[in-house]
């Protein structure tokens, strides 16, 4: 299928081919019919992506901050690998979409096959939609009258903040789409209203919606003006519904309101402003966000969970259904509004336009009739293939930013032949499988575990599908790579061991354990092995604080950050200690409230050699402080790993310290272990016994006591 993205690197904007994306629990699976380019948020980006690297970091200086920052911790070659990685990852575009129902996901109700929907669905042939981010479409609204409804919704909800009533005087300053359907709910309000922009074409629009008008390229005084249209009292309310840098709009609205007026702003202006304004008439100034209610909240969004109504009438699924019904209605007119059409194949050219000084407003995609249920969910990348010998090819389910800027590189450099990637919307399935030279590239993860010229499994997807994948893989018998973690639950872990036992010795399994293949702690394990008596590690990891909401957090899906994260430095100090580990506890933060803050925790280990070892993951300190130190202490010894960057040693004969001007912890070296070991037919690079230890420990210790 068809879609469009935007390059932020250089600035292109491109329509791909990409495998169609499959539905999800509490999703719709929508073939589109028309979609509507945003041409205030849309220009935005487009503006922002075909800007200079220093346009760029101009106008984010916070992620100037955060790379400098990277830089002093990670070091520069980390940082700008970073940076690239991101730059190079296309943006998909759209957020206005209608279509039609052609799969509905488990758990859905309300919505059945063929339903004619309203969506943030992207600008694409077939989109995958939160239920709740999608609305029925009545029969009185067609489908290019309907696909206005998302910007309906956003100019309704900074309505709805502003709280008009009937006869009250309005000002909508911007007379874009959203400013144009703003005029027209606010007149279906009873408001009069009066509009300003400098565009006679979009004046002339507001007119017929029944506004007055301010031009202010013919040089019109819009103070004076508004002073006349409120008969000398000042306006009620005003919708800033421009896209400018200036401060001067919303300062202009504090000047033009009466005592308590409200001025909300919807668009995007500059906040610098004069206390005075707001003071004296006690001004009430608010930030309209998006479509409403729910809007960027995943228990609403993602989860489905609704809102009850009693408490919360407008969620954003109400707002488009009540800009749907005022469709219906006549009381919302976007035909006027549409200024261009093009094709999903031409689509780029609507960006060319919008991009230029051409005039434009609405702008509309169509798409093909033809799309069904049945779009491909696999394309090829390769017209053809000379890697097609066994052993060692790879078939990667999962296309994040890690697998995508590590795993992958890593696997293509150390032989492995790369076959098919799958990722769950495919976009990122194709972004990397061309890159790295995959045959295929996909959004079913069955058709890797199926295809018998794959052997090798890696997986790389979110942490509560990892053990269905791993016994997928097994029982395919084909070899496993698991990004960590192994697994969330004991139950889990229990499976994938019986499926391990019984696949027999030829299958390798592997958890990119990383840590203990980097150069640095290799050399520390061989410094430490000499020293026949127990030693004693202290791990700090300052890991740094992960908003509570975050998927990692979410026991079911993330399995908390002990077990995402925390098992890799049980498994280095496993690693070093080189003994099973026979005994651990795990004392946890507690917060004001007297709970347990889960992801700061204190786990110390004893070793069945003696050994002992304190892992301090801390998610409250500072971020300028390197995330990872290891200290080692052996009788009359001491070594120091810092951040994988530099080994300091105190007490050694013939080493003092070993540096590097980039960090390595290990990655590249963990897969290539890997690789050897399945063209080879060696022994896994980890034990599978300490893989299992290591996945067993780090369940229990995420467990609060």
């Amino acid at each position: 299928m068809k879609q469009v993205f935007q390059d932020l690197r250089g600035g292109r904007t491109f329509v791909e081919d990409v495998p169609a994306p499959l539905v999800r629990p509490g999703h719709l699976r929508i073939a589109s019919s028309v979609s509507l380019v945003s041409a205030g948020t849309e220009r935005m980006l487009v503006d922002f992506a075909r800007g200079s690297l220093i346009g760029k970091a101009r106008q984010q200086p916070e992620k100037v901050a955060q790379a400098l920052q990277k830089v002093s911790t990670d070091g520069l070659h980390s940082t700008i690998e970073a940076i690239r990685s991101k730059l190079d990852e296309p943006m998909a575009l759209g957020y206005c979409n209608i279509g039609r129902v052609i799969e509905v996901g488990e758990g859905v109700r309300h919505f059945n096959l063929g339903d004619r929907v309203v969506s943030n669905g992207k600008h694409a042939e077939i989109i995958v939609v939160p239920h709740r981010l999608c609305a029925k479409c009545p029969d009185a609204a067609n489908d290019e009258t309907a696909a206005f409804t998302v910007v309906g919704a956003i100019a309704l909800q900074a309505i709805r903040l502003a709280a008009p009533s009937l006869g009250e005087d309005f000002v909508v300053t911007g007379l874009g789409l959203i400013g144009l359907m703003a005029v027209q709910i606010l007149r279906a309000n009873g408001c009069r209203v009066l509009g300003i922009d400098n565009d006679p074409g979009r004046l002339e629009l507001a007119r017929q919606f029944g506004a007055e008008t301010i031009d202010l390229s013919g040089g019109g005084d819009p103070l004076a003006r508004a002073l006349a249209f409120s008969r000398g009292r000042g306006v009620d309310g005003v919708l800033v519904a421009a896209s400018t840098k200036s401060s001067e709009p919303v300062s202009q609205a504090a000047r033009m309101c009466r005592k308590r007026g409200r001025i909300v702003l919807v668009g995007v202006a500059g906040l610098e402003l004069n206390r005075s304004d707001f003071y004296e008439n006690e001004i009430t100034f608010q930030v309209s966000c998006s479509y409403g209610p729910g809007r960027y909240d995943p228990e609403y969004e993602i989860k489905g969970r609704d809102y009850p109504l009693g408490f919360v009438r407008w969620t954003e699924q109400r707002n488009f259904e009540a800009v749907l019904d005022m469709m219906a209605a006549g009381r919302i007119n976007v035909s006027p509004l549409i200024s261009h059409r093009f094709s999903i194949e031409e689509a780029f050219k609507a960006y060319d336009l919008l991009a230029s000084s051409s005039k434009s407003l609405g702008i509309l995609i169509t798409y093909p009739v033809a799309v069904s249920s049945a779009a491909t969910t696999r394309i090829t990348l390769a017209a053809a293939w000379d890697q097609i010998s066994k052993p060692a090819v790879v078939g990667f389910i999962g296309a994040g930013n890690y697998g995508g800027r590590v795993l992958i590189k890593a696997f293509k450099n150390a032989g492995a032949n790369l076959h098919t990637i799958i990722s769950e919307s495919g976009v990122s399935a194709v972004r990397y499988g061309r890159k790295y030279g995959f045959l295929h590239a996909g959004s079913k993860a069955q058709s890797v575990l199926s295809d018998t010229n794959i052997d090798t499994i890696c997986i790389v997807t979110r942490h509560n599908t990892h053990a269905h994948f791993v016994r997928s893989a097994l029982q395919a018998g084909k070899n496993v790579f698991v990004e960590k973690p192994l697994c969330l639950s004991l139950k889990e872990l229990e499976g994938i061991e019986s499926d391990y036992k019984n696949a027999g010795s030829s299958q390798l399994l592997m958890v990119g354990f990383n840590r203990r293949f980097a150069p640095m702690v290799i050399k520390a394990k061989a410094l430490i092995d000499v020293v026949g008596l127990p030693k004693s590690f202290i791990m700090t990891v300052n890991a740094g604080s992960v908003p509570s909401d975050h998927w990692t957090q979410e026991p079911e899906v993330g399995g908390g950050r002990i077990v995402g994260e925390g098992c890799h430095f049980i498994d280095l100090l496993r690693y070093l200690a080189g003994a099973p580990i026979e005994k651990f506890d795990v004392t946890h933060l507690k917060t004001p409230a007297g709970s347990n803050q889960p992801d700061t925790a204190i786990i110390t280990l004893r070793f069945a050699n003696g050994s002992i070892g304190a892992i301090n993951y801390l998610a409250h300190g500072h971020k300028a402080v390197p995330k990872e130190r290891l200290e080692i202490y052996c009788p009359g010894r001491y070594l120091v790993l810092d951040n994988y960057r530099r080994l300091i040693g105190y007490g050694w004969r013939g080493f003092s310290s070993m540096k590097s001007w980039r960090q390595d912890k290990g990655s590249t070296a963990c897969v290539a272990a890997f690789v050897e070991a399945v063209k080879s037919g060696g022994p896994p690079p980890i034990p599978p016994s300490e893989i299992f230890e290591v996945s067993r420990i780090s369940i229990e210790a995420a467990r609060p006591k």
